[in-house]
């Protein structure tokens, strides 16, 4: 590849037409970034400190918060350095970086989704063999396959995408590095790149929905048969949850990336990307503590043992100084 048809950066323009309201993007997202950080970090703590939680459903949703904290930090640093500064450019190399760690999260997290179906459809369809089918090791080993996924996958887009002729042209608009507006700013053939996208749908994308839907569809038809309307209700509320994350998370990354190229509008792609990209992962904890009694009883728990401990130190503090006071 000639040296001219490789910009030595780009140009992100997503917030270029909003710059009136760039302080006020800037407060949202930040205030959008914390929450998913500490959310999503006070599940991966609640999962690995309190016993009753390491269970395999909490084991994926540890790793699914770690995917979320990480698909986040690759992006949201970025944005919120480009309103604040109000400089939009990017290194080629930081680019290729950022696009990267992002399909790598993107992709994992798809795999990772089905995983967890497969975990609420053997704990409600086979409940007496669940300890025995869904044992550590199958844990380990499925979310292990999830991040692999996501990590080959991205390195074959990535590749595949910087090894594109750009003739120069290195504005982008968009508000981070991702395939559809890069392949719209190639000047190069694109059929090859375009045909792996779908390639990579079929195993990342509508291979795990399939996985998740047949998964569902058996759920279903076992909890139906359930007589107690409280026995359908505990057993619906279980995988409420999941399936919502599924459909919102899928949707958006399935709404970007599979479907033709021709049918993409960046101005309102764009949009459609921060879904997943930044608003998702912040619901994730919302979607999975608010309806989770667990999850509430551990943080109550915490709580109330930090609350112990506080009045414990006040009352050894008390002493001390009333003993100092007496002498």
């Amino acid at each position: 590849m000639e040296n001219q048809t490789m910009p030595t950066k780009f140009i992100l323009l997503g917030f270029h037409n909003i710059q009136g309201l760039r302080f006020l993007l800037s407060w949202v997202i930040s205030i959008i970034y914390i929450f998913t950080l500490l959310g999503n970090s006070l599940i991966i703590v609640l999962s690995l400190v309190e016993p009753h939680l390491q269970t395999p459903m909490y084991f994926f949703l540890g790793n699914l918060s770690l995917l979320d904290i990480c698909q986040t930090t690759t992006t949201v640093p970025q944005m919120l350095l480009h309103l604040l500064s109000g400089r939009s450019s990017i290194s080629y190399a930081g680019c290729s970086a950022q696009l990267y760690f992002f399909l790598f999260f993107v992709g994992a997290e798809c795999v990772l989704l089905a995983a967890m179906a497969y975990d609420r459809y053997v704990a409600i369809c086979n409940p007496l063999r669940y300890t025995l089918l869904v044992n550590r090791k199958l844990c380990v080993l499925l979310a292990s396959l999830s991040w692999l996924s996501g990590a080959l996958n991205a390195a074959v887009h990535t590749f595949l995408t910087i090894r594109l002729p750009f003739c120069e042209a290195n504005r982008l608009n968009y508000f981070y590095c991702d395939i559809p507006p890069l392949l719209a700013l190639s000047c190069g053939d694109i059929s090859f790149n375009v045909t792996m996208i779908l390639v990579s749908s079929i195993f990342l994308g509508w291979s795990p929905s399939l996985c998740i839907g047949l998964s569902y569809g058996f759920i279903v038809s076992r909890v139906l048969k359930i007589r107690s309307t409280e026995g359908r209700r505990k057993a619906f509320s279980t995988c409420v949850s999941h399936l919502t994350a599924v459909l919102l998370y899928y949707g958006s990354s399935i709404f970007t990336y599979v479907r033709p190229l021709s049918s993409y509008s960046l101005g309102n792609d764009r949009l459609i990307s921060l879904l997943y990209s930044i608003i998702t992962p912040m619901l994730n904890p919302l979607i999975y503590t608010l309806r989770n009694k667990d999850v509430k009883r551990a943080l109550k728990k915490i709580l109330e043992r930090q609350m112990f401990h506080l009045r414990r130190e006040c009352r050894i503090l008390g002493s001390v100084s009333t003993f100092m006071s007496g002498t």
